[in-house]
């Protein structure tokens, strides 16, 4: 018999009653002990290992998903002050064009946060006064807000993905899983390391639908947030017979 492949993952799903929508979840993920381990261990995503450099998966910059998104961080960035933010100096003001001196476009044209010297503005140094780290999540923390309520959509959703496919009839399949390599585009392919491929990252104290419980009600809502957490925290797992005979 032959073996089964290393990346075999268990998976759960339902339709929603509210919605044309059925949700498909990775288990075997939200089950796991994954933990960011940034400053911890990370080597973050370069071509070669770089703990020491401690910039995580802010390498690169964040890209924007909307105007929202955007406005969001702007309102934020005004309020963070030189002690949270290292590249305040540089960022704060509108550039030439008007608008905020932090935001840039890429060679597609959408927006994203300023790099400086290789990583992302908000993102301080370890030779900061203040501590390494992104200066938005330290706002957050400062605050007592949710540092998903603060940062770039991107940056508070890794290394949650939630993928929408809708159907020829309109009806939307949302699949949460795992960031993957492959969700960077071809340069995923040329990290030296990424978490959710290393055992280093599975340390985490709460599996990730408890760690993480936030973020996935803010994918998709309390109500499919519960439904995982009910079909999760049975006393004993019992295979499920399909619908169409369940009542017999």
């Amino acid at each position: 018999m032959s073996s089964l492949p290393d990346d075999v993952h268990e998976w759960f799903s339902f339709d929603d009653p509210e919605e044309q929508r059925t949700w498909v979840v990775d288990l075997t993920f939200l089950r796991s002990n994954w933990a960011c381990i940034y400053g911890s261990g990370c080597q973050g995503i370069h071509e070669d290992p770089a703990p020491h450099l401690q910039q995580g998966c802010c390498s690169h910059g964040a890209h924007f998903v909307d105007d929202d998104d955007i406005s969001n961080v702007v309102a934020v960035a005004e309020r963070l002050t030189p002690e949270q933010w290292e590249y305040r100096w540089l960022g704060k003001g509108p550039s030439a064009k008007g608008s905020p001196a932090w935001l840039t476009a890429d060679g597609e044209g959408s927006l994203m946060t300023r790099t400086v010297d290789g990583a992302c503005i908000f993102l301080n140094r370890p030779d900061f006064p203040g501590g390494a780290g992104c200066a938005l999540h330290r706002h957050a923390l400062e605050t007592d807000q949710r540092p998903l309520d603060v940062k770039p959509a991107v940056c508070w959703q890794l290394p949650l993905r939630l993928v929408d496919h809708v159907d020829e009839n309109g009806h939307v399949t949302s699949t949460l899983r795992e960031w993957k390599r492959r969700d960077w585009g071809p340069a995923g392919d040329d990290f030296h390391w990424w978490c959710t491929d290393s055992d280093e990252a599975f340390v985490g104290s709460q599996p990730v639908y408890r760690s993480l419980a936030d973020e996935i009600v803010e994918f998709i809502g309390a109500w499919a947030y519960d439904v995982i957490v009910q079909y999760l925290e049975q006393p004993q797992w019992v295979p499920l017979p399909h619908p169409a005979v369940r009542g017999r």
